[in-house]
């Protein structure tokens, strides 16, 4: 298996003006399969002679793809779409290779990707602009939107298809070119994306795909002023410095960052109903989700209940290597990842909280973390304001509304929230307090292509997908005309 592998990921590579750039001398590193820790291969890392190319590249791209008519963009766009379609079970291994989820959510998430592009494809078609009604004969008024210019996409390790169609499509649904960057962990997903746009007759020179040392790639990129428009997905301190560094520049910025979702369970609910929902939402991808949901206060009348079954359930979840379908759990992405995850459980121990299922690392090799349940945690403890972004659910009582809604928005992070009840009132009503800005109501569903997705707060600011995701990439132009 390692051998067979290690030959799938031989061609990594870097696309850069309609090429496809192999190591040739370059810097590189290595890719692993996080259920085995064997080194699959080693992604080149973009020279600052690649970058200016891929800048130059955009440039010119932007020029190109802008005048091509938003229905022949969409015919691409469409046509990749229907590739990845095509090409599902060959992506999905891919990105359960080198990601670590379970081959029924990288399926899942092929299908998301290929949605996404159909999206842009139809709503560029629409990035209407209106007439404003004359002040005086002979004028006219016109508002218009055009695209904003080449955009620079950084996508995380997480999703490794969907976060690079959401920007890849965006980008050019609207007319722009871009320059993505996807993580290194997980470079031939993004590849894997690039091809179908490049199958489906995508110009060369519209878009790039490069690697590297994801600070130096965001620095000498949005230093030029070629680029108009960052997209990133990431942690909170990485965003706040990318708007920092877009500041010099006054470029655009789309930042989708950390959460710490909460749940709100009451005791109208039926109780095994949301527990199954809720078990399959926390272990979706090892708990490495922005919007996992995590900080779970659940009505004290059926607070041991809750916790006992979500305990039983975590503990009857199959953990193992993703590209057997019978697992239902992978591994976390790196060592990084699972000693923060043990670290977190370590201190919720120190600080007196139970540990109701898991609790510790699995076999080794491979980075898998036990599906863990932990119960009664203070809020002083680090779990309960860091994102764990890993395979725990935390379960805290409570006893009335007006409580647990200070809890549930007492964080500065305000990406996703989810809230379970019977009556309408209080869903109404937890609608509208949630401080959040993706809410799921007794529903774990909150995205699809045509809504928004994106946070309040320190969870950033701007959406993908939607007619939002297309207007991010849009300028407002007033024309008067005498």
């Amino acid at each position: 298996m390692a051998t067979q592998l290690a030959s799938a990921y031989a061609d990594l590579s870097l696309f850069i003006g309609g090429e496809w750039v192999s190591s040739g001398g370059r810097e590189s590193s290595a890719v692993i399969n996080p259920a085995t820790e064997e080194v699959i291969g080693h992604v080149p890392h973009a020279s600052k002679t690649d970058l200016d190319r891929a800048l130059a590249a955009a440039a010119e791209g932007f020029k190109t793809w802008r005048a091509v008519f938003p229905d022949e963009r969409g015919r691409i766009l469409k046509r990749a779409a229907d590739l990845m379609r095509e090409r599902k079970e060959e992506i999905a291994r891919i990105a359960t290779i080198e990601s670590g989820k379970v081959l029924a959510e990288t399926r899942i998430e092929v299908m998301m990707s290929a949605n996404i592009l159909e999206w842009y494809a139809e709503e560029g078609r629409r990035a209407y602009g209106r007439v404003l009604p004359q002040r005086a004969p002979g004028t006219r008024l016109t508002v218009v939107k055009e695209p904003v210019g080449p955009v620079a996409a950084f996508a995380p390790w997480n999703f490794p298809l969907g976060n690079p169609a959401r920007k890849i499509g965006a980008a050019l649904g609207a007319g722009c070119s871009c320059i993505l960057k996807p993580a290194e962990e997980t470079p031939a997903s993004g590849l894997a994306v690039a091809r179908c746009l490049v199958d489906a007759g995508l110009p060369g020179n519209v878009l790039a795909i490069v690697y590297g040392v994801p600070n130096d790639i965001s620095t000498y990129l949005l230093a030029s002023p070629i680029i108009r428009k960052i997209s990133f997905t990431g942690s909170i301190p990485v965003g706040k410095h990318l708007m920092k560094l877009a500041a010099d520049g006054m470029k655009r910025t789309t930042m989708e960052l950390g959460g710490h979702a909460p749940v709100l369970v009451f005791d109208d609910v039926n109780v095994d109903k949301v527990l199954d929902a809720s078990v399959v939402a926390k272990y979706r991808n090892a708990g490495q989700v922005c919007v996992s949901p995590t900080r779970f206060y659940v009505h004290e009348k059926i607070y041991n209940r809750f916790v006992e079954g979500f305990a039983s359930r975590a503990k009857a979840v199959t953990v193992g290597d993703g590209l057997d379908d019978k697992n239902r759990m992978g591994p976390l992405i790196h060592a990084r990842r699972l000693a923060t995850v043990e670290a977190m459980v370590q201190n919720a121990r120190d600080s007196g909280a139970k540990i109701q299922a898991g609790g510790s690392r699995l076999r080794s090799p491979g980075y898998f973390y036990s599906p863990t349940v932990i119960s009664d945690v203070p809020n002083s403890a680090r779990i309960m304001n860091e994102e764990p972004f890993g395979p725990i659910a935390v379960i805290n009582p409570f006893s009335n509304f007006d409580s647990v809604m200070q809890q549930a928005n007492r964080l500065p992070y305000g990406l996703a929230a989810f809230a379970f009840a019977e009556s309408g009132r209080t869903i109404k009503l937890l609608g509208e307090q949630l401080e959040a800005g993706m809410v799921g109501l007794n529903t774990y569903a909150i995205s699809v292509p045509e809504s928004p997705f994106g946070g309040v707060k320190e969870s950033g600011h701007g959406s993908e997908e939607g007619i939002e995701g297309l207007e991010a990439c849009l300028v407002t132009k007033f024309i008067s005309e005498a």
